[in-house]
């Protein structure tokens, strides 16, 4: 069988596991499908996590007791809705978002899902965003969630680390890209991003880190888990 024909019957059987488990596992939720059917409308890339993955991110900052968290990346907020139910009373979430378009659309949806109260948007280009967090002295972030241009991540990291705190958990999509994360004479800007990243978290003792392959609706991709152990 042609490696394409093996590739596209993987990807079928993925997505198939990905509805069963979707059906199995998640109630239908009316304002999480708004929030994609108006990202659609709006020409918003498909690029949001999947609702299990979005399930996922929820389940660990319940776990981690999650009551301050930064996005860096909030597209159409179906992310940051997931996160943002999460909160305890008197949560926060600041989300940062570079696009206006996309902005529009997040605060849109997320007002509609009932969170305006806990969720804050900044508009502009992320590192200026960390610094100015950096420079009001805010309470450290329990969870940061990155989720944004790929070749950001190392500068990213960098930046938003003064507002974390020992314990915090640092959760980064889109690392694998479809295994090229494993390429280092790639030429994709994407895939050199995630590498110095990930770099980043293996050559400092500050973090403990892992990473998990996934596959599913959204293809072959993954995420970095890690945890800051001192500043």
């Amino acid at each position: 069988m042609p490696s394409r024909q093996i590739a596209d019957n993987a990807e079928e059987l993925w997505a198939s596991v990905d509805s069963y488990l979707d059906k199995l596992l998640l109630s239908p939720d009316p304002l999480l499908q708004s929030a994609l059917d108006a990202g659609s409308a709006a020409g918003l890339p498909a690029i949001s996590v999947s609702p299990l993955q979005g399930k996922l991110l929820e389940i660990l900052a319940q776990t981690q007791s999650a009551r301050r968290i930064l996005e860096i990346g909030a597209l159409g907020g179906y992310s940051t809705i997931h996160l943002a139910r999460a909160l305890p009373p008197q949560g926060r979430l600041i989300t940062l978002e570079l696009e206006p378009r996309h902005a529009e659309v997040a605060l849109a949806n997320i007002a509609r899902a009932g969170l305006s109260h806990a969720v804050e948007l900044r508009l502009g280009p992320a590192l200026d965003s960390l610094l100015q967090l950096q420079s009001e002295g805010v309470e450290p972030f329990d969870l940061v969630f990155l989720d944004a241009d790929k070749p950001g991540y190392p500068h990213y990291l960098t930046a938003f680390l003064p507002v974390c705190r020992p314990g915090t958990l640092i959760l980064a999509d889109n690392v694998i890209r479809e295994g090229k994360v494993i390429d280092g004479s790639s030429s994709d800007p994407n895939v050199q991003g995630v590498r110095e990243f990930l770099a980043l978290l293996a050559g400092d003792p500050r973090f403990s880190s892992t990473a998990v392959q996934t596959v599913g609706s959204k293809g072959h991709d993954g995420f970095s888990i890690s945890r800051v152990l001192s500043l």
